[in-house]
């Protein structure tokens, strides 16, 4: 029989780069949108109708032992696992939860020291391409762009120790359903959001204003806001230790954020470009830029992290390197992907105007982030 290999077992294998084949047998369209990746990873797509007859036609393009079968939620790999196992293959597996549970899935993984002891956390949503934050000082910490399931950020301090103080979103999500204001609810957590971008929020919530200075702990670990508009009227960065600057969907590792999501390309076209060629020059080029989304696998580094100097995006992110306004109006307005999944509901959700069943939230987030110009 075939067995079961849970998402946090095929993420250690993809961030450690062990080889990983896997037989994805939803239907083609699905697995060209969004795919499990990764720099061991070998994949192959055999849609399920195709196989319930059998699977001796394709046994020739699989390896005799180790192949992970996927689908959308468990049911049809586990079928097609057994009858590979049935095969004579060996050491057959199917991903527990389909790529439902792949999707959902959250790696912590630490960036760094901060002054006075306090530690950096990234959490890496491989699924979906979805990076937040984690900053720890004194027991206390604050979350940055969280994720819609608050219970890995739960379960996280709770095993360390810590209290959760503060939670920001740097921007009004349209990728995903931020699960910063649950989190606040949950512990009694302060919930900072740009006013900007919400201004038809239906809760509470202290404005992230430009220069506001965020304690974190009883040390000098400082969050300091910074606001740099252009991937929607309110995005704010954080520069947190004068160490590391998170800059939301503003800039990615290879590319820059898209001014679209609330249709206001070629008014938002402007800031984005005085954010990354005027506000953003006037920071250090050793801090460590780490964005809040990642489009492919080549932007992580071996450690698992996301993230770049300053100074070497300047040099090597393309988005950076236009120096007439013209063509850099050109090139994003041009060079826009297809917008997300149900981009303007996640809005209305971040905003507390819908109010979506768990189900419905998860149908919504399928699927890859499109935050960025295309490269």
């Amino acid at each position: 029989m075939s067995k079961p290999l849970k998402p946090q077992q095929v993420a250690n294998k993809v961030l450690k780069q062990k080889p990983l084949f896997i037989l994805d047998v939803r239907n083609e369209s699905e697995f060209q949108d969004w795919k499990i990746e990764g720099n061991s990873v070998e994949i192959i797509n055999k849609p399920y109708f195709d196989l319930l007859e059998g699977v001796d036609h394709i046994l020739e393009e699989l390896p005799k032992e180790n192949v992970l079968v996927v689908c959308a939620k468990e049911g049809s790999s586990i079928m097609v696992a057994d009858m590979l196992d049935e095969a004579g293959l060996e050491e057959v597996y199917y991903l527990e939860g389909g790529m439902k549970a792949w999707s959902e899935y959250l790696e912590p993984i630490k960036v760094g020291d901060l002054s006075d002891g306090g530690e950096l956390y990234q959490f890496v949503r491989l699924g979906k391409g979805c990076l937040s934050y984690m900053v720890i000082s004194q027991a206390e910490a604050m979350i940055i762009d969280a994720n819609r399931m608050i219970q890995p950020y739960l379960d996280f301090a709770e095993d360390h120790g810590i209290t959760i103080k503060h939670v920001a979103d740097t921007h009004l999500h349209a990728d995903h359903i931020s699960g910063g204001r649950k989190i606040a609810e949950e512990v009694d957590a302060t919930y900072w959001l740009p006013p900007k971008d919400a201004p038809e929020a239906t809760f509470h919530f202290e404005s992230l204003e430009d220069q506001k200075e965020i304690q974190v702990g009883n040390t000098n670990i400082q969050v300091e806001a910074l606001y740099t508009p252009g991937h929607t009227i309110g995005s704010t960065s954080f520069v947190i230790d004068n160490q590391y600057l998170l800059s939301g969907d503003i800039l990615f590792v290879k590319s820059i954020g898209r001014p679209d999501l609330a249709g206001k390309a070629e008014d938002w076209v402007g800031d984005l470009r005085n954010t990354l060629y005027d506000r953003y020059k006037d920071l250090s080029e050793e801090l460590l830029v780490l964005p809040a989304h990642f489009g492919s696998m080549e932007e992580m580094q071996e450690s698992g992290i996301v993230g770049k100097k300053l100074g070497e995006l300047y040099r090597d992110n393309k988005g950076l390197q236009v120096e007439n306004e013209q063509e850099f109006r050109r090139m994003v307005t041009e060079n826009l992907p297809p917008q997300p999944n149900s981009h303007e509901e996640i809005r209305q959700v971040n905003m507390g105007k819908l109010n979506p069943d768990e189900d419905r939230q998860r149908e919504m987030e399928i699927g890859p982030n499109r935050c960025a110009v295309s490269e």
